[in-house]
């Protein structure tokens, strides 16, 4: 059971809008801590294609994949995702994501999410990787721009082998970010088209943010289970300040209760930076 649980961490407004309110919002990839988001796939993928290419001669057709990709990348796609990680109770997690260890952490059944994840919805476990030689879009791209004067409808192949790069490129962070450990329920580039979900946007001082709200209690009847059963465990974070007792009755007080005996206070020795 433990082997099969998501953490999110987050704070305690996030946590009242996921169990009180039962929404989880998808955010913009493009927004999150890694700068090169989708990015970092696409420009490897397009060195690991023009390499292939170049090493058997065919330097004109690198050209041509180079200068797709350039085309693409001049593009701002963009996924939703909402993040978790494999580690529990992690100071790094803590530190990023929990609010500075002031948040918590919630814990999601694998298989519930599994199940939920269906449509344009899918969810990733995240690879951090530089090299791209290995991966099966190198021979798909090669074979399609080997073969565009030649097949019917190249064109067109050629395009929805991009959007299946996008695609794919929500599951790939630079190596550095490995430690984060990272699972992904994601709405990818072109889903968005198929999704049921109206977006909504939070404006704040700075900018203005855009989300899907993902219905909880209707995705978790849809999988056959209660909001209750998709939560495993709460883990109040190690800089918390929030009484034990108060989040218990919090729980029980919004019709919650099963999770009331499921919160725990952090062991993670995180000390806080210093005022």
């Amino acid at each position: 059971m433990a082997a099969d649980l998501f953490y999110h961490y987050t704070d305690f407004e996030a946590l009242d809008g996921i169990l009180r309110c039962a929404q989880l919002r998808v955010n913009n990839v493009l927004r999150m801590n890694d700068s090169a988001e989708m990015r970092h796939f696409m420009v490897r993928l397009s060195r690991a294609i023009v390499e292939r290419l170049e090493a058997g001669g065919e330097t004109r057709r690198a050209r041509e994949v180079r200068a797709l990709f350039q085309e693409e990348l001049a593009e701002e796609y963009s996924a939703y995702a909402a993040c978790f990680s494999f580690r529990r109770d992690d100071a790094a997690q803590w530190e990023r994501y929990g609010n500075r260890g002031r948040g918590v952490c919630i814990a999601f059944r694998g298989d519930l999410l599994r199940r939920m994840a269906e449509g344009p919805l899918s969810l990733h476990t995240v690879f951090y990787e530089d090299d791209m030689t290995g991966h099966p879009m190198v021979d798909r791209f090669c074979r399609l721009i080997r073969d565009r004067d030649a097949l019917t409808g190249g064109e067109r192949d050629i395009r929805l082998a991009m959007r299946d790069a996008w695609a794919c490129s929500v599951a790939f962070k630079h190596p550095s970010f490995s430690s984060e450990d990272e699972v992904r329920l994601v709405v990818a580039p072109f889903g968005q088209e198929e999704f049921d979900v109206q977006p909504r946007y939070h404006v704040t001082k700075e900018r203005v943010k855009k989300y899907y709200p993902l219905d909880l209690r209707d995705m978790c009847g849809r999988a056959g289970a209660a909001l209750e059963e998709l939560v495993a465990e709460i883990i109040i974070g190690p800089e918390s300040t929030q009484s034990l007792a108060i989040l218990r009755d919090y729980l029980r007080d919004n019709g919650l209760a099963p999770l009331a005996e499921n919160v725990s206070l952090s062991d993670c020795p995180l000390r806080g930076m210093p005022v």
